[in-house]
């Protein structure tokens, strides 16, 4: 969850959303409200359906499979070309360290436009050849990975706070706020922070003791992460005036990195701007980790042809769905060098990622009446009346923050439709219908008894 998220979207949104100036945390704390919602509801599931791509098994027997489906199938595109995002913009945070450790020639080299196409494929195929080779060579790459991100991260914490401001950050005039709508429309933007809890679910039968272990990682997991990410962001906007950070953000892209790096000891500097290399990079295992257990629940139900669940016999890992969702990934990384950006990636995932949320509190209210046994099996927060209270404020608080980011990305912007997430998403799912409908057909055809199919849980 620590990567982009923390470096990069909280001081980038200054150009994205003009005019938000001062309020970036208050946008944060908006977005961090359904986020938390949106993580107990996935406890809730998770406990009763440990099973590997969990959003889509959750919304597929809370729901119905086509929800369950299409939305998983737009979370599972709108995540590999977020992969493909956090891949480009791994170059220029190398070339940071480079420019750091006084490398200026490396820093020039990896500033070239062949170097920046190139690395992130390398780097996101090599982390493909650590997940193909199953969780045990996973865990040894992540967990130091996250260690490192966190002690690198607490650095920056610690220097914001003990630097202070450069210069006093100007006042907002009397009656000159930032607008309630501008607020709303950046914690749309920061919500994206805070969605890798759901790498967690889809893992599902592959933890030890799911129903129990599950969903303590995703409460664990959103808690730590909120209140790490306040402090992060709250510390650099305390070193770094937010009008330094808007003029920088609106003059080229920029990081927490670099806007507090320019302050500290080029040790330090070293080690800040590494930090988010280290991010970055921890990011990658897990999402591809995620998407290829998705690719994988899809093809134990049918819904994709049954080759996508071929499993490597040795390492036991998703072979063909890591290959693929790799594949699609390197696309995503493409787009972003053509297109010179990598905000279109952000807010394809932000429209997709609320609206699967948006199933997944609904999923708690309708399982107890449309699949009672599954119902029965939720071991945390059991009282229905939390279930239930849980589930509405959830879908109204996600659902206003997907109003409003649909509002803004239809809005008068002179960009033209191919650069709009909500077109871009809406093709996703036009594609994702015509593949269920499609493999539906073959199911009924080969005579599959489909209404038994999703009221039970896939095999473990």
């Amino acid at each position: 969850m620590v990567g982009a998220g923390i470096y990069v979207v909280p001081f980038m949104i200054q150009r994205h959303v003009p005019g938000i100036g001062p309020a970036v945390l208050l946008a944060y704390l908006i977005a961090a409200v359904p986020a938390v919602l949106a993580g107990l509801a996935y406890a809730i599931l998770a406990s009763a359906m440990p099973r590997a791509g969990g959003s889509y098994v959750y919304a597929s027997r809370g729901l119905s499979p086509y929800l369950g489906f299409i939305a998983s199938f737009s979370q599972w595109f709108s995540l590999c070309i977020a992969i493909g995002v956090v891949s480009y913009l791994l170059t220029p945070f190398v070339r940071d360290v480079a420019a750091a450790a006084g490398a200026v020639e490396a820093a020039r080299w990896l500033d070239g436009p062949v170097v920046r196409l190139v690395l992130p494929l390398a780097v996101l195929w090599a982390f493909a050849g650590v997940n193909l080779r199953g969780l045990g060579a996973y865990q040894r790459v992540l967990l130091p990975l996250v260690g490192l991100t966190f002690l690198l991260g607490a650095l920056v914490v610690v220097a914001g706070f003990v630097l202070g401001p450069a210069a006093a950050a100007p006042a907002v005039p009397p009656g000159r706020g930032v607008p309630p709508d501008t607020v709303a429309t950046a914690a749309a933007v920061l919500f994206s922070s805070f969605i890798g809890f759901d790498a967690i679910a889809q893992a599902g039968g592959e933890a030890r003791d799911p129903s129990r272990t599950l969903p303590a990682a995703i409460g664990l997991a959103i808690g730590i992460v909120t209140v790490f990410y306040v402090l992060f962001a709250a510390a650099v906007y305390h070193a770094v005036p937010w009008t330094v950070v808007r003029d920088e953000a609106l003059r080229h892209d920029t990081s927490a990195a670099a806007l507090l790096g320019a302050r500290l000891p080029a040790s330090l500097r070293v080690a800040v701007v590494a930090g988010a290399a280290v991010a970055l990079v921890k990011d990658l295992p897990a999402m591809l980790l995620g998407v290829s257990r998705l690719m994988f629940a899809w093809a134990e139900d049918g819904i994709v042809p049954r080759v996508v669940a071929s499993v490597h016999p040795r390492f036991h890992a998703p072979r063909v769905a890591i290959a693929v969702s790799a594949t699609v990934a390197s696309l995503g990384i493409v787009g972003c060098h053509l297109a010179g950006d990598f905000f279109l990636g952000v807010d394809i995932l932000v429209t997709s990622m609320l609206v699967n949320f948006l199933l997944i509190c609904g999923s708690v209210l309708a399982l107890p009446a449309r699949n009672p046994a599954l119902a029965a099996q939720i071991r945390v927060l059991r009282s229905r009346a939390v279930q239930r209270a849980i589930g509405v404020v959830g879908i109204v608080l996600l659902g206003a923050l997907l109003v409003v980011h649909t509002a803004r990305d239809l809005g008068p912007s002179g960009l033209p439709w191919y650069l709009r997430s909500t077109p871009v998403w809406l093709g996703v799912m036009a594609v994702g219908s015509v593949v269920y409908l499609r493999e539906l057909r073959g199911l009924r055809r080969r005579g599959i008894d489909v209404q038994a199919l999703f009221a039970a849980l896939p095999p473990e």
